[in-house]
């Protein structure tokens, strides 16, 4: 059995119990009598009392090396020598002066043993010695067969209880899934587990047996702690504050600083989170470790510290014993240390870089090192080495070190060493692939057709888009389903637009499932999110990125990005809905921590900041700088978090081919300090749209790599060019991604020319795969929809179309042909990867081309 301090009962120690006889029992408690026949063993649950009893477990030991099994009427679990059992529904209420008879609990010994410190409900199971204390008003009680964990809610109040929550921790690496009769996310060691609508409430005195949630935990020996129901104990207990921190010193102080030192302390009933560190009564800092620095003090002056324990809940300890420091006089001492000589890199990640220098030597005594990029501290160290974290992928850095002696004098910089972080794959190349939310319909492309497919275990990246902005609220907007208007050039198309249904809310049926898993319908994660969730638990190292804009949703860009006050709001607002997966309640599904876990990051498309984008969108004089500014608070909150969770966060975003569009918005050199990958836009050079909008009237390439000598066009648009405007801007080449168009631009009405139809003139957008989406067909639609469209590549400009005949249709996409020849050159210029707009075009071939041109 595995036990779960704060669920299950505590094993009471008592005498070893007769086979045969009950002693007197003391009045209103059960009592449980065992009896052996052979090996198998049996709990006859009796209750002296006038009133039905609703809600009991047993827990005894037995000798070490013999098993319980084979439980009967019952659920029984062990672990070591410690035994639990478990009713089954039907016998949990027993009831008044009655008995559990016909149906009493047995179980299988494998040898003839009496089990000993036996306890029913924290009581001994004869009924001698002290009764049980009162039963709390809501309790939640855990056991396990195998993988397969339950909890068992009770409610032994007179009042019917309406709703409930239950959170736990498990160990570092263990995962929780597969949740019968509820619903299970988790974000790191932390569940939570929600009821199914019809065990949501629980019936005074009465239990969600036999509907109790169950799920499977990705190891059989783990044990779930921190229980806790609607923000109390599961066992009813209260809480009990963490202990005080000892032994608190303070190995080092300056004129201006205090470093101070403690012993951790014992957590009490959850786990300790921090430390808050006092000056006087005032709040200095607070810190998670077991050293703190407090500054800005008065030279020559006394401080008196103390320190307090804080728990998960934000319960404080007493505080410890208080410490008195006299900070030192800056008149002792006016000479600083030397300078730290030597420094060097040793070791470097995507964000971090470790940094080690010789000793300084100072007169008095050295207090500390400075670690400075630029003129900005980034860090202090007392020891000579020093890691550096929160940086940018693949970004440059110029390091110095000054050192500080205990009268705060500084020393001169040590010399500059210049360090550029990985990118943020390591090694290979990057593989960005988006899948659209809407796919599911039309398309019938599902999240599981990318594992069938085979392109998953291809991807390093996975974006999924969109999400929109909230034209009211100026926040990330989730939780609706509103359709967008037939007409594309609707100003106010995406306004309050979005589809929860898709997102989370609709079921999915076992053929649409990744694991083959079909939904309930009572699920709090359903939808795109729980198929990603799967995806992600079958390929542990795809990241998921949400991508926020979009051509339709990009239209109130510029007024979240407009302030200081709205940056902040906004980028708090889609971390607290995506990374943090507190989806907002939508047909019974989502709620708190319901997609905790999914997303990896957060992927910006804005289009355009200071240029027309779609018909409608707000643009503003400023959105250059806002533009940078607002990637800069994405980058600080997911760093803030960071700290949090111990995890890294990307950042990317999608980027312009545009060199007006780039002028216009982007300040590459700033934004590169804080994006992860540029998704540099490799297509739509041409096209016609749907209205036959945009370039109506002359056929031509919309990916070529290099630009076409015969276009007529004033500025020639190439992979190659669009690329150059990024690497000419300082732009570290390991940041760039370049698009690829799993889909085709097609017209009709295209003269030959002599040319095949290139840059020939045409009568307007060709038909497309779906009503509203006239010039444009997804790559397996294309070559399977239009007869007779002969593939030709151009070789000067690296340029696939395909053309079905004078006054016909001709169509410009990728192919395996081109991705060769991209994938080749972009190694050649050590590019990051490819962007993939977007997957549902692909039965495979395409992102096979991908993978093995990147290998």
């Amino acid at each position: 059995m595995r036990r779960l301090a704060s669920v299950l009962v505590v094993f009471a120690m008592a005498a070893a119990m007769a086979a045969l006889s009950i002693p007197a029992h003391a009045a209103a408690r059960l009592t449980a009598a065992f009896t052996l026949t052979g090996n198998q063993g049996k709990f006859v649950v009796s209750n002296p009392n006038s009133t039905a009893v609703t809600g009991w477990s047993i827990a005894f030991e037995l000798p070490s090396g013999v098993t319980a099994s084979n439980a009967q009427n019952a659920t029984i679990s062990q672990t070591g020598t410690k035994v639990k059992l478990t009713p089954a529904f039907y016998i949990n209420t027993v009831k008044a002066n009655g008995n559990t008879e016909p149906y009493s609990p047995t179980f299988t010994l494998s040898s003839a043993v009496q089990p000993t410190k036996c306890t029913i409900n924290n009581a001994n199971c004869d009924g001698s010695g002290d009764p049980p204390p009162p039963d709390a008003p809501v309790t939640a009680t855990y056991s396990a067969s195998g993988t397969r964990g339950k909890f068992v809610v009770n409610n032994n109040t007179d009042a019917a209880l309406n709703g409930w929550t239950i959170t736990f921790d498990l160990p570092a690496g263990v995962t929780a899934s597969s949740a019968d009769n509820g619903s299970i996310s988790q974000s790191g060691r932390s569940v939570t587990l929600s009821p199914a609508h019809y065990n949501t409430n629980v019936a005074a005195h009465g239990s969600t047996e036999p509907y109790s949630p169950t799920f499977t935990l990705s190891s059989a020996s783990a044990e779930p702690d921190n229980c806790r129901i609607n923000d109390v104990r599961c066992d009813g207990a209260a809480d009990t504050p963490p202990a005080a921190p000892g032994n608190l010193r303070s190995p080092v102080k300056t004129t201006k600083t205090v470093s101070l030192a403690w012993d951790a302390a014992t957590p009490g009933s959850l786990p300790i989170v921090g430390y808050q560190v006092y000056k006087g009564s005032d709040l200095a800092t607070t810190v998670t470790g077991t050293t703190a620095t407090v500054s800005g003090l008065t030279p020559n002056t006394e401080y008196t510290f103390t320190v307090k324990t804080k728990d998960r809940k934000g319960t404080l300890s007493p505080a410890s014993t208080a410490l008195k420091v006299t900070t030192n006089n800056s008149g002792d001492d006016t000479q600083p240390p030397t300078a730290p000589t030597n420094l060097r890199s040793t070791a470097k990640s995507s964000s971090t870089v470790t940094l080690t220098w010789g000793a300084s030597t100072d007169n008095k005594e050295v207090a500390n090192y400075e670690i400075y990029s630029g003129s900005t501290l980034l860090t202090t160290s007392t020891t000579t080495t020093a890691t550096v974290s929160g940086l940018s992928p693949s970004t440059e850095y110029t390091f110095t070190v000054k050192a500080r002696d205990t009268y705060d004098n500084v020393s001169e910089a040590s010399n500059a060493v210049k360090v550029t972080t990985d990118d943020i794959i390591g090694s290979g190349y990057a593989r960005v692939g988006y899948f659209v939310q809407w796919g599911i319909y039309g398309r019938q492309y599902f999240v599981r057709n990318l594992d069938t497919t085979g392109v998953a275990a291809k991807l390093t990246h996975l974006n999924y888009a969109f999400g929109n902005i909230d034209p009211v609220n100026l926040t990330c907007l989730q939780g609706v389903t509103k359709g967008t208007t037939g007409n594309p050039q609707d100003p106010s198309q995406g306004d309050g637009s979005g589809d929860a249904d898709a997102d989370y809310g609709r079921p999915m049926s076992a053929g649409q499932s990744v694991d083959g898993v079909a939904d309930t319908g009572w699920e709090k994660l359903r939808g795109n999110f729980n198929q990603l969730k799967k995806l992600k638990a079958k390929y542990p190292n795809l990241k998921i990125l949400i991508s926020l804009g979009g051509w339709t949703y990009s239209k109130y860009f510029s007024d979240v990005a407009a302030t200081d006050a709205a940056r902040k709001k906004f980028v708090a607002s889609c971390i607290d809905t995506y990374i943090k997966g507190n989806l907002p309640t939508y047909n019974a599904a989502g709620g708190p921590g319901s997609a905790a876990g999914i997303f990896d990051g957060i992927d910006l498309d804005w289009e355009w900041p200071g240029s027309e984008g779609h018909a409608g969108n707000h643009i503003g004089a400023n959105d250059k700088q806002n533009n940078t500014l607002l990637i800069a608070e994405f980058r600080k909150q997911l760093d803030a978090l960071t700290t949090e969770t111990g995890k890294r966060y990307q950042l990317t975003a999608f980027t312009p081919a545009d060199p007006a569009k780039i002028e216009a918005g982007w300040d590459l050199p700033e934004v590169a300090k804080s994006l992860d990958i540029f998704n540099v836009q490799g297509y739509d050079f041409h096209g016609s749209g749907s209205d036959n909008s945009w370039e109506p009237n002359r056929a031509g390439h919309q990916a070529n790599l290099y630009a076409d000598n015969d276009d007529p066009y004033n500025f020639h648009f190439s992979v190659e060019n669009a690329v150059n405007a990024y690497l000419q801007a300082g732009v570290n080449p390991r940041k760039i991604a370049i698009g690829l168009a799993y889909y085709g631009r097609g017209w009709q009405g295209v003269a030959d020319g002599g040319k095949s139809g290139e840059w020939q003139s045409a009568t307007g957008a060709a038909p497309g795969q779906f009503q509203d989406e006239a010039g444009t067909r997804g790559y397996s639609n294309l070559l399977a929809s239009v007869p007779g469209c002969t593939i030709k590549h151009d070789e000067q400009s690296v340029a696939t179309y395909c053309y079905t005949g004078n006054g016909g249709q001709w169509w410009t996409f990728d192919d395996t042909w081109t991705i060769a020849k991209k994938t080749a050159w972009l190694r050649s210029k050590n590019l990051l990867g490819v962007m993939i707009w977007e997957m549902s075009g692909d039965p495979g071939t395409l992102t096979n081309a991908v993978d093995a041109g990147l290998r």
